[in-house]
Parts: C-alpha cells; structure tokens; sequence
C-alpha cells in the first residue's frame, strides 16, 4: 500500500465524522425553522409597508378679512378655543353698529304701527258717534217736516251728513282694518319686522365673533401657511393641527395575507423613530373594502396587451393604546412594523358595525353668539319707550 492510500485511509472516518455533524445541523435547523413555522409563524401576519397616520386638522377662517396677528406657530402646542388668528375687525364692528341701528329703528316703527291701532280704533269710535248723531237729526227733522217744523234744505243737509258720517266710518274701519293686517297675531317685540332686524344684528355679532380664529380641537400646529397683512377668505387654509393623541397605522398587506385577517385581532406595532424596544399594542380595526390602486386618483388600466400581474396591497387601520401613545408619541408618516396575531379568526373581515368610536364634534362654535341674545333684549326694551310692551320681549323668540 502506498503513502497516499494510507492517508486517505486515515483520514475517511474523520471526514464522514463532520459530514455527519454539518448534516444533523442542518437537519436541526431544518426542524427548528419548521417547528418555529408551525408554532409561531403561521400564527402572524407581518409587515414593514406600514406608515402612523392621524387625523388633520385645517383651519380656514369663517369670514374673510385681513391678518392682523397670528399667536401660534409651527411645532407649538394649542388647546382648544385657543385664538390663533385674529382678522382686522373694523368692518365687522361698522356692520354690527348698524344692525343695532337698524334694529332699534324697526322696533320703533312697529310700535308706531301698535300705536296707530289704537288711534285707528279711537277714530271708528268717533266716526260711529258722528254717524249716529247724524241719523238721529236726520230722523228728528223728518218728523218736524210734516208739520213745517224744518226746511227741506235742512233736511237735505241731514242726509248729506248721514251719508258723510257713513263714509267716514267706512274709511276709518278701512284704515283700522289694514292697521290689524300689520300687527295681526304678533306683539312689538315678536313682530316679524322685529325678527328680521333681530337676525340680522346676529349675523353681524357672529361676524365680528369670527374675525377671532380659534382652535376647534387640541394638538400641535404642523403647517402654518398664512402670513400678517394676507387678505383671507373662508377658501384658504390658514393652519394644519395634528389632534393629540389621535394617531394610528395603516399597514398595507399583500392580498396574499389577508385570508386570515379579522377585526379585532391583536397587533403589534414598531416604529423606526424608538426601535424595537418600544412596542404598541394595538388591534385591527378594519380593512378598506378596495386595494390601493383600485382607490387612487388615476386607477391602473389592466386592459392592455402588455399587462403584467403585480400583487396588489389593501389597506388595513391599527388602533394604538391611547396610554402606550401618551408614553411614546408619534407623528404622522413615521414608518411602522406591523405584526397582527391571526390565531384567533373567530371575527370577520368586514363589519357593518363600527370598531371604534369614529364620531368627533367640538362646540367652540357655539360660543360665538353668547351675548347677541342679551343686547337684543335691551334694544328692544330701550327703544319701546318703557312701556308695558317692554314685557314682550320673550326668551322663546331667540335663537337656538
């Protein structure tokens, strides 16, 4: 035997030694990478095309006006009814002072029209005291003719003051007649003249409230794109605000993962902005009923000779833990990891019913015509005269 078969010889037990190692190490991985699938894997649906979102929040003034200050600025922090913007108010305050005008000026007027209602019904009084007295000469002269007691142009100018005194009547109730047209069903201060006025010096205490921007919710200012002396409309946006802790993940899956997905099943969220040592908590909350090319400004034409199948992505929300958030905040666009739990699938894929509270109102709005109601009233009772009509001015004509 040779040097060369003899080294081989040697050698071949310690070769089939490793071989054997580095098989069973790849059959270990091989069962472990399957046990992994089957116990965890298959349980998790995961992404990386997954980006916070929230709601945003902009702001265009309600009137249009000049700028003449702006309180707030980019990154800062506003709460809400917070003056941002305020408008030059000029205008406004010309506008209001002839409402207010205006009103007291319709107020006096209708209670003229109360008081020529009186006069009115004092004339027919008067007209029938006239036409009364005239037939009763009228009927005494005729008894005296018989006996020669009157001429007969006396007795003719009986007649024409019979007639005289009955068209008068007739005019007087005429006149009260169109006088309780006016005024029918209504007191001096719940005329619909008065109303009207009363509406008016509204809208004008509404607009002068409005040349003050304020904030309807709070957040943070992310976008300011107004400046002083810019002359704005209700059109143009002024500011963006980011509500706090309003935020959450849309993931986009591939149609391929979605089989699985129901509402309401567990997630997990990272962020690129803490790592992966900081986890959300979350749950899915409901996937969009269209893929994100099918939903966009210029859907994809498939129609065509040369068309290539591309997956497609659906969009899916990710409620976040309000208290993981207040810990940890986010910002908008932030790129996410999503890991959603599908080992229980008991839920559906869609739900006519919502999975969250999605209803949001603020009411700094309603404040704006806090005071309108109190200077109409002394308007009213100021351009009545003092009199007892004062006391029509009831809270049931005002304005919701």
């Amino acid at each position: 035997m040779t040097e060369q078969q003899t080294a081989r010889t040697s050698a071949t037990p310690g070769s089939w030694l490793r071989r054997g190692l580095i098989a069973l190490a790849l059959v270990a991985a091989t069962v472990a990478i399957g046990g992994y699938y089957v116990l965890f894997m298959r349980y998790h649906v995961t992404t990386d095309d997954a980006y916070v979102d929230g709601n945003l929040v902009r702001l265009a003034p309600q009137v249009a006006g000049t700028v003449i200050a702006i309180n707030t600025d980019e990154t800062q922090y506003v709460r809400r009814g917070q003056v941002l913007v305020e408008l030059d108010p000029r205008d406004a305050q010309i506008a209001l002072a002839q409402a207010k005008a205006s009103l007291g000026e319709t107020v006096r007027e209708v209670a003229q029209l109360f008081a020529e209602e009186r006069r009115d019904v004092a004339l027919v009084a008067a007209e029938r005291t006239q036409l009364s007295q005239s037939t009763e000469d009228l009927a005494r002269d005729r008894s005296l003719q018989s006996v020669h007691g009157v001429s007969l142009e006396t007795l003719e100018h009986d007649e024409n003051a019979v007639r005289s005194a009955r068209a008068g009547l007739q005019q007087a109730q005429a006149t009260l007649a169109s006088t309780q047209a006016a005024i029918v069903g209504t007191t001096p201060a719940t005329h619909p003249r008065v109303l009207q006025a009363e509406a008016n010096l509204r809208a004008a205490w509404l607009a002068l409230s409005r040349t003050r921007v304020v904030a309807p919710v709070s957040g943070y200012v992310v976008r300011r794109s107004v400046q002083l002396g810019e002359q704005v409309a209700p059109s143009t946006e002024m500011l963006a605000l980011v509500p706090e802790r309003s935020m959450w993940v849309d993931a986009n899956f591939k149609e391929n993962q979605l089989a699985d997905l129901r509402i309401g099943q567990p997630v997990q969220v990272s962020v690129d902005m803490y790592g992966s040592h900081v986890t959300y908590h979350g749950k899915l909350l409901g996937l969009t009923a269209g893929t994100g090319s099918a939903l966009a400004v210029l859907p994809t034409q498939n129609a065509s000779g040369n068309w290539i199948k591309i997956v497609q992505r659906l969009p899916a929300r990710i409620g976040l833990d309000p208290a993981e958030l207040a810990r940890h905040p986010l910002f908008l666009g932030l790129s996410a990891d999503v890991d959603v739990s599908v080992r229980n699938r008991d839920g559906s894929a869609l739900s006519q019913l919502p999975a969250w509270p999605a209803s949001q109102r603020t009411d700094v709005y309603t404040d704006q015509g806090a005071g309108a109601d109190g200077m109409i009233d002394r308007i009213v009772a100021a351009n009545l005269h003092g009199t007892d009509d004062a006391l029509y001015a009831r809270a049931d004509r005002r304005v919701p």
